[in-house]
């Protein structure tokens, strides 16, 4: 199956925070268990319209990992994988390595 966003909405894998960082400290469940708000960009949309009819584009693209507002994705589930569908104005950044 093969999902396609519409407009300015991109989808991305959620990326699960770890338990322990690499230093060492240790993130108890309270705090691991909430929504991630990191994920891998799996595919984005063709970009919304403006007022003189153009298409605006996309931010991001996809295989970037992105920072993105917590309460803000729409959540899915296909074949017990979980996915989230974000407006492109709701990404905070772009992680780079």
């Amino acid at each position: 199956m093969k999902l396609i966003p519409q407009n300015d909405y991109i989808l991305v894998e959620p990326i699960k925070q770890e338990k322990v960082t690499k230093g060492g400290i240790y993130i108890p469940d309270t705090a691991s268990e909430e929504r991630p708000m990191r994920g891998k960009v799996i595919a984005v949309g063709p970009g919304k319209m403006n007022d003189k009819g153009e298409r605006m584009p996309i931010s991001v693209k996809v295989g970037d990992e992105v920072i993105f507002k917590k309460y803000a994705p729409d959540e899915i589930k296909i074949d017990d994988k979980e996915y989230y569908f974000i407006k492109d104005d709701d990404i905070l950044a772009v992680i780079e390595y």
